[in-house]
């Protein structure tokens, strides 16, 4: 059985090895994001990310992959991000909180760190942060009357709008001229702080994302109706910037 790291460092010379054999100079780098490069990996519970750069010619090649990431997949690795440097510098514009978000919180595993000189555009940010949270207020209110009110339905809903939160906020607090947190929990507090929102309920939020909590079928109505309201707000706020 494939053994899952304890820390995603453990895995980084031979992930390296097996995309080099897989690609040759073709590879440009290996990055890696999310919860292990903020050291927020949880084994078993977190999968491993990283940003795989190509060449043009590599990353018309993914289908060599194949073998790779049934093998990695196995080790709690998910499908890389693969992306060239030309995508990366023609799309700062049209993803731009996808892109601050990268360049936040990861970690050169192999070859040139192509997010540190990133310069993403405070207006291109704005513009994108203001469809997000109007979209994001609209599919939390879909997916909250979609549960018909069920317990487990409510939980696995409240807890998987977290990781998108934790992007779009980076970006408000950016806005701001206010440095975001790498924690999750500093980062929704200051966000709540910034924005005059009640930060009980993005604490309460975060305590049922990371499954120290168990609420009751009541609390969690509640819990979805607060958050509404204060994502309601936020999007108020964000749209008179």
């Amino acid at each position: 059985m494939a053994k899952i790291p304890r820390s995603p460092k453990e895995i980084f010379s031979q992930f390296t090895d097996d995309l080099k054999e897989c690609f040759g100079d073709q590879l440009e780098s290996i990055i890696l994001y999310g919860s292990g490069a903020r050291n927020e990996y949880v084994r078993r519970r977190s999968d491993i990310n990283f940003l795989v750069v190509l060449s043009e010619q590599g990353i018309s090649q993914l289908a060599k992959t194949f073998p790779l990431l049934k093998k990695w997949g196995k080790r709690k690795v998910s499908v890389p991000l693969f992306l060239t440097r030309e995508y990366i510098d023609s799309s700062l514009d049209s993803f731009p909180l996808e892109f601050i978000s990268l360049q936040r919180s990861h970690e050169l595993v192999y070859g040139t760190d192509v997010l540190q000189e990133l310069v993403i555009e405070k207006d291109d940010l704005r513009l994108q942060c203001e469809e997000q949270i109007k979209s994001k207020l609209l599919h939390l209110r879909e997916c909250f009357l979609q549960t018909l009110g069920r317990k487990k339905h409510l939980q696995r809903f409240l807890a998987e709008t977290v990781p998108t939160m934790m992007t779009l906020f980076s970006g408000l607090l950016i806005l701001r001229d206010v440095e975001p947190p790498r924690k999750n929990n500093e980062l929704f507090e200051l966000t709540a702080q910034t924005f005059d929102l009640q930060q009980s309920v993005f604490a309460q939020l975060l305590a049922l994302y990371d499954e120290e909590v168990n609420l009751n079928r009541d609390e969690l109505v509640q819990l979805a109706e607060r958050y509404i309201s204060q994502i309601r707000t936020l999007a108020s706020i964000v749209d008179k910037l």
